[in-house]
């Protein structure tokens, strides 16, 4: 088997096209997040602090300068998005217990069982 061929076929796997469109969905959703941190969160946690600027949030440590601030932000970051795929997750395994617990339709029984069954009905009734 060529090394092209062998390749395409790893490619077009299902689960290696899955994992890719799992990769581009979850930089978008980070941008999104990222987005609601910085834009919409920040101020208003800014203005609760008395308008703090936790970027702006330097140490001197000699000559050199510990941004704790950005720390600061990236862990807020990484804590919303962790808590929207926590939520996520969660209501995805509730929609699936969901579709588990429905009972599967009884199977049609055979035409023999049918027949004897009707033949039953018919003896009862006379």
């Amino acid at each position: 088997m060529g090394f092209i061929k062998e390749f395409k076929e790893f490619a077009m796997k299902g689960n290696v096209m899955d994992m890719a469109v799992g990769v581009i969905i979850g930089g978008a959703f980070g941008k999104i997040i990222s987005s609601l941190v910085d834009d919409v969160l920040m101020p208003i946690i800014g203005m609760c602090t008395g308008g703090v600027d936790f970027t702006g949030l330097i140490a001197k440590v000699g000559d050199a300068e510990v941004k704790y601030g950005v720390f600061i932000q990236n862990v807020i970051d990484f804590l919303i998005v962790a808590l929207c795929i926590f939520l996520m997750i969660k209501a995805m395994n509730k929609l699936n217990k969901k579709k588990e617990e429905e009972p599967a339709p009884a199977p049609e029984p055979p035409a023999e069982e049918k027949l004897l069954t009707e033949i039953r009905d018919l003896l009862k009734n006379k």
